[in-house]
C-alpha cells in the first residue's frame, strides 16, 4: 500500500508539473518569414489548438487536440475522412464520350478542379470548365479529383466506364479542412519550429504573438 501511495503522489506530482509547463506554452504562435501567407496555431490551456492559413483567397482551417513531449508539441485532430468528393450519381447516356461533372452553388469554384483519368494510352489531366464538366474519350479505368482549394490530396474513385459514362461529383463539406496525425513542432523560447502542413518540406518558424 505504501508503494502505491508513493507511486500516485509522483503521478499527481508529475501531471501536476506537465500541466503547468502546458499552460505555460500555451498561446497564439503566428508564421514568420512567408511573404503573402498568413498561418498561425492557437494552443489552447485545454488541450486543444485551431488552426488557420491564408493565402490570397483561399482560407483552410483545422483543430483538434495538442499534447508535450518533453520539447515537441504534438497535433492531432479527427482522422481525415479519406475522400473530398462525394460520387452523387453515375448513369449511361448515349455519346461516344464519358462525362463528369462537379456540382457546387458556388459555380467560382468549378474551374479550380482537375480531374486525372488512367486510360490505356496514357494518362490525362484536365481541368474542368466554367460549367464543371470534364469529357474524355473511352476508356478509362478510374477518376483522380484534385481541387486547388485542398492540392495537397487527390480523392479516387474506380469506375466501370462500360456500363456508366456520366459521373457527377458534390464537394464534400470538410474540403477545406487541414488534418493533423502526430504532426510535431519544437518549442523553444516562445517559438514553434517544424515543418508547415501546406507549404514545402522546409522548416519555418511560428512565434508566439505578445
Amino acid at each position: 500500500m505504501k508503494h502505491l501511495a508513493a507511486f500516485i503522489v509522483v503521478f499527481m506530482l508529475n501531471a501536476q508539473f506537465l500541466q503547468a509547463q502546458m499552460n505555460n506554452i500555451a498561446g497564439e504562435y503566428s508564421l514568420r518569414g512567408v511573404m503573402e501567407t498568413a498561418s498561425g496555431i492557437q494552443l489552447n490551456k485545454d488541450s486543444t489548438f485551431q488552426f488557420y492559413f491564408s493565402y490570397g483567397a483561399l482560407d483552410r482551417y483545422g483543430s483538434g487536440k495538442w499534447a508535450l513531449d518533453k520539447d515537441n508539441v504534438i497535433l492531432d485532430s479527427k482522422p481525415y475522412p479519406g475522400k473530398d468528393f462525394k460520387m452523387v450519381k453515375s448513369s449511361f447516356e448515349k455519346n461516344n464520350f464519358i462525362t463528369i461533372k462537379i456540382e457546387d452553388a458556388n459555380t467560382n469554384l468549378y474551374r479550380l478542379v482537375y480531374c486525372l483519368v488512367r486510360r490505356p494510352v496514357g494518362d490525362t489531366i484536365l481541368n474542368a470548365d466554367k460549367n464543371g464538366i470534364v469529357a474524355v474519350q473511352y476508356p478509362i479505368d478510374s477518376i483522380h479529383l484534385l481541387s486547388e482549394l485542398c492540392s495537397e490530396r487527390m480523392t479516387s474513385f474506380p469506375i466501370d466506364s462500360q456500363k456508366y459514362n456520366s459521373y457527377t461529383f458534390h464537394f464534400e463539406p470538410w474540403i477545406m479542412e487541414v488534418f493533423f496525425k502526430s504532426f510535431i513542432l519544437r518549442y523553444a523560447e516562445d517559438r514553434l519550429r517544424g515543418k508547415h502542413p501546406l507549404l514545402d518540406d522546409k522548416e519555418y518558424n511560428f512565434e508566439r504573438e505578445k
